[in-house]
């Protein structure tokens, strides 16, 4: 019997940090051929096949306890009255049913708040795009996962062969009782000065006294608020848009191979290539390179057993530098650096923090933070490039693409998010149309910025 499970302070974080204006769901976008579904597609058989696997899935039938009672985190309890009705919906694209109208359609669907009273996700059957074809949006929220844990519920709901049978149904952890509730959370909460001069303040001075030590010797990655401040950290709205493109992993790795460098590099670069052109058309380019926030899972199973197991490093972009190969070195330098850097920082030093703060302090800290970023820029948007999960088929439909999609935050309003899986590299953008009206535009630059270091790679 699994044992009931708290949100890590980091996991909670990411429910008393939510606006109105920064809803904090991580998504993915599948394009599926229906056709290689034993005895062919129906919604209700779609729907039902679907509902098989959540039954082996604990973590898709629970939600976030009430506080009434508890002074500490939120646990996770299963849902008593769960209905998968109440998670799938189903929708036709409009005409034609291409790429322009899925992602309006995803972007619609990517502002909408998740129902806080029912466990945190909800998966969007797309039906009548192009080419007979199926699109599936799955949304989970950030206290419920983060881009690791993303993918491993994600890959729950793969399989290697179309006609694979569901997993045995696994039971969710029993509730626990309202004193065990209030306890439990009195004791942790009475706990966290201790936690704070025991392991946080050490913790936080060490990482403080490393990074003076490096940035004397010119190898500390960028230091937060040193961004400079563009259109991309203006204020946000509760709308969303969002922008696809694909890349072929065999040139990406060409051009890895042929310079030295690694894959994560050559993703960074295109990136920067990206939002770098952006800018320079329209006289907006800044003379101080861009900083991009990469995220880096710390996932391992003796740092506790929250759902959100990342930290991130500051990489500057190199968005100064015009010649696409030069920014490319760089570019590895400075990251090579900053990966060496965040490595030295304790893994779990954020979610300690985390850990003692509640609703009432991160409120305060949020609406601070979100005016502070107008004017002076933490970081100027988010880049992740990671190995995608398995997805051979979703509920008996071939894969063709996934496209995953992280949250905008305050202060950084594109997310760049990239999945290697089966071959091709996807890519997704997420912005604020308030902001970056036109992100198709930056998509397309993938491909153009491949090319051109193809170009020098002969």
């Amino acid at each position: 019997m699994r044992t009931w499970q708290q949100l890590s302070g980091l996991d909670a974080s990411m429910l008393y940090l939510e606006t109105a204006t920064q809803p904090l769901q991580v998504f993915s976008v599948l394009e599926l051929d229906p056709a290689s579904i034993p005895g062919g597609y129906a919604y209700e058989r779609f729907r039902d096949a679907l509902a098989a696997r959540v039954r082996a899935i604990p973590a898709l039938r629970e939600k976030p306890s009430e506080r009434f009672g508890n002074v500490d985190h939120p646990v996770w309890v299963e849902d008593a009255d769960f209905d998968i009705d109440r998670h799938v919906h189903r929708i036709t694209l409009g005409a034609p049913g291409g790429w322009a109208q899925l992602s309006e359609l995803a972007g619609r669907l990517a502002g909408l708040p998740l129902d806080r009273r029912r466990p945190l996700w909800e998966l969007w059957i797309i039906e009548g795009v192009v080419g007979g074809r199926l699109a599936v949006l799955f949304k989970v929220h950030h206290s419920a996962a983060d881009g690791v844990t993303y993918a491993k519920l994600l890959s729950q709901l793969c399989s290697a062969e179309p006609d694979s049978p569901p997993p045995e149904p696994v039971a969710a952890a029993a509730a626990p009782t309202r004193l065990q509730l209030a306890v439990g959370g009195l004791t942790r909460f009475a706990s966290r000065p201790l936690h704070l001069v025991v392991t946080v303040l050490p913790a936080a001075i060490r990482a403080a006294v490393d990074s003076i030590r490096r940035a004397a010797r010119g190898s500390a990655m960028a230091a937060p608020f040193t961004a400079p401040r563009t259109r991309l950290n203006g204020r946000l709205t509760a709308q969303r848009n969002v922008a696809f493109a694909r890349l072929d992993l065999d040139d990406v790795k060409r051009v890895k191979n042929h310079f030295g460098v690694s894959v994560n590099d050559v993703a960074m670069t295109l990136a920067s290539g990206v939002i770098r052109q952006f800018l320079l058309d329209r006289g907006e380019l800044p003379e101080p390179s861009l900083v991009a926030l990469v995220p880096v899972s710390v996932h391992e199973p003796a740092l506790g057993q929250g759902r959100n197991q990342v930290s991130g490093m500051f990489a500057r972009l190199q968005t100064q530098i015009a010649d696409p190969v030069a920014r490319l070195r760089a570019l590895a330098a400075v990251t090579a650096h900053a990966k060496e850097h965040a490595s030295a920082i304790d893994a779990t030093l954020l979610q300690d923090f985390c850990q003692l703060l509640g609703p009432i302090v991160l409120g305060i800290a949020k609406r601070v933070y979100a005016r502070l970023t107008q004017f002076r820029p933490m970081y100027n948007l988010v880049v992740s490039n990671v190995p995608g999960p398995q997805t051979d088929y979703f509920l008996g439909a071939e894969v063709l693409a996934v496209y995953p999609f992280g949250p905008v935050m305050h202060g950084s309003g594109l997310n760049i998010t990239m999945w290697s899986v089966n071959g091709k590299l996807h890519v997704s953008l997420i912005s604020c149309p308030a902001l970056l009206p036109d992100l198709s535009e930056l998509a397309d630059g993938f491909a153009i910025g491949l090319k051109e270091l193809l170009a020098e790679v002969g």
